[in-house]
Formats: C-alpha cells, structure tokens, sequence
C-alpha cells in the first residue's frame, strides 16, 4: 500500500451508504462472533446449550447456574472472547492511529517499545517469582501471588517504555515522526537486550518467560478486565476523539499547521492514547502481533482512508480476527493443549507483511 492510499477522501452519498452497510456487517459479524466463539473447546458445547447457559444471564432460561454448562460458558469461555474481542479491537484502532500519526503503512502498535517494555516487565516479575524466597518477599509486599504481578508488571513496564519513547522523540517542544520511530526503535532494542538478561540470569523461568511473551489467552477471565479497561478506555476515547486530526495529519506536517493544527499536540495524544492501549492488550494477554497491522490495510479495501468509518471498523474488525484465532489456538491441538494466540496471529500476519514489504 502506497502512501497516497493513506490519505482519505471524501465520500460521495452512495458511497457513504456503501460505508454504513459495510459497518453494519462488520457489528453484526462481532456481535455473532462473541457467543458462536463460546462452542470450540476441551468439552464440546452444542449452540443450544452455549444460548441456554447465555439466557440465563438474562432471565430468560430457568436453567440452574451451578450446572456445569453454566460455569463454562459464562465463567470460562464467555470471559475469554470478550477479552479476545476487546484486546483485537483495540489493537487494530491502535495501529489504525499509528499508521495515521506516523504516515508509515508498516507501523503497528509495537513500534515505539511497548512490547519490549511490557515483556521486559513481566520477565522481571517472573523471574523475581521463581527465584528462592523472592516470592514470599513480593507477596508480603504487594499482596500478591507471581501471577498477580505479572499483569501490573507488564502494564508498568510497557507505559515506561512509551514515556521513554516519547521523552527520547521530543525535540524543541514537538514530536517529528522520524524522531518518534527512532526513539521507539532504541528503547525497544535496549528493553530486548534486558530480558535476554534476565533470561539468562534466572535459567529456571525461561519456559514461562517465552510463553508469556509468544501472547496467550489461557487462564485468563473476568479478573482481567478492570485491568484492561483501566488503559483500553482512556486510550480508545483519545484516538476516537482525535479521527478529524488524524485525517489533517495524513495531508502532511505542514498543511496541517496551515489548517490551524497543532501538529505536536495532536500527534503527542494519538500516541498516547494507541500507546495505552497497545499497553493493557499486552499486559492481560502477552505480546500479541499483526493485528494492528493486517486489519487496517485490510478494512481501508473496504471502508477507505477516512479515519472516522476506519477506526470503527478497526475495532469489530480487529476483534473478530482475534476471537476466531484464539478459538483456533484453543482447538488446533487434542487433549486440552493450547497454541499461544501470537503464534497463531504470527502465522496469518507474516505472509501479510512480507506481501506489504514486497510491494513497497
């Protein structure tokens, strides 16, 4: 994808209609995708059982809500597409932003360090977990188990990263996209190096180091989602708020100033607020990629370069990918053995971005 199919144009009426039908499908395919994604798993569920176990939430089944369906739809896997659905969603937006904010169709939401900071976290937490008496000293500390820390870890160490990013790509008072992808290239080189440290400090907690970091889904429920939300909210609120900016900034730096942008600013709150995001998908789920960079490039075929219908497609879009992969890294293997959903992403993307990289 060239540039100038960055930038939006402005939609006649026929074609805005063609945009609403286009996003009206793409909110029903995700709001399908949330209780058909519940029947996949180590104990099938036919969809009468899955819809039965979901009407009770509602009221409309007498259904018991100790039965054994119940507790695994509503309390394991229902937890888990949301989350899916929730985390692809604003990956996608994020990359979506990035894309938009450094005019680069190749940027995705680990361009400025955030999964190297998140990773570096979360190693640490692991790593001080596993090691002889670290693990009574950390939950006497913080109240909280290994696993605990792990999530808080991965969330500190990612929004570290992005203040180092964005202290590092500030030159006289505003942030130049050249600067910011440089500054976000440094500190995520720097980060990576630190946990090849501590990996091959603390030898014992390799395995849960590399798992987390390949992204998963597993084990994780409705604990999770304050935390997610906590960045996912602000983050999303930013960028949704910031579409007109984003449509001004693909003109370039300069007409921007001219149409009374504030070219700093605005690119300082769009990178915040994808960063955010990026942050708390990647503490809840580990280092999850392509997602923000297949599905922008994908939906702009159907929805166009404006940023407005773009980003609300990016987030159904990006969360129907990542309920469909991680069903697939949940089913793919017998015996209740789960793919990492990075793995799975990673295989999908890869093609992609050799596919993007080649044409360019």
């Amino acid at each position: 994808m060239s540039k100038p199919d960055l930038i939006p144009a402005f939609p006649g009426a026929a074609a805005q209609r063609r945009l609403l039908w286009a996003l009206a499908g793409l909110a029903a395919l995700w709001l399908c995708s949330l209780p058909l994604a519940c029947l996949p798993g180590p104990m099938p569920l036919s969809a009468p059982e899955v819809f039965r176990a979901l009407a009770v939430n509602f009221g409309f089944s007498d259904a018991p809500q100790n039965s054994a369906q119940f507790l695994v739809v509503n309390q394991i896997r229902l937890a888990r597409v949301c989350l899916s659905a929730l985390c692809g969603g604003a990956l996608a937006v994020a990359g979506v932003a990035l894309q938009g904010v450094l005019r680069n169709p190749l940027a995705d939401p680990f361009t400025l360090g955030i999964s190297a900071g998140a990773a570096c976290g979360a190693s640490l937490a692991i790593a001080l977990g596993g090691m002889a008496g670290s693990q009574v000293h950390l939950s006497g500390l913080f109240g909280l188990s290994q696993a605990g820390l792990v999530a808080p870890a991965a969330l500190a160490g990612a929004l570290l990263a992005l203040c180092g990013a964005l202290w590092l790509g500030r030159s006289r008072g505003s942030f130049s996209r050249e600067s910011v992808i440089l500054a976000g290239i440094a500190v995520a080189a720097f980060l990576g190096a630190l946990v090849a440290l501590i990996k091959a400090l603390n030898e014992e907690s390799v395995t849960s180091i590399v798992f987390w970091i390949m992204g998963s889904l597993q084990g994780r429920g409705w604990d999770s989602l304050p935390l997610l939300l906590t960045t996912l909210a602000p983050g999303l609120l930013a960028v949704a708020l910031g579409w007109r900016a984003l449509d001004v900034l693909s003109l370039g730096d300069e007409q921007a100033a001219q149409l009374g942008l504030n070219v700093g600013r605005a690119r300082f709150w769009l990178l915040a607020g994808a960063s955010c995001m990026t942050a708390g998908c990647v503490a809840v789920a580990g280092v999850i990629g392509f997602v923000g960079l297949v599905v922008p490039h994908v939906l702009r075929l159907l929805l166009g370069a404006g940023h407005g219908p773009l980003l609300t497609g990016a987030f159904f879009g990006g969360g129907i990918l990542l309920v469909w992969a991680d069903v697939l890294a949940r089913s793919v293997l017998d015996g209740g053995q789960e793919l990492p959903v990075g793995v799975v992403t990673a295989l999908l993307g890869g093609p992609f971005f050799a596919m993007l990289v080649r044409r360019r």
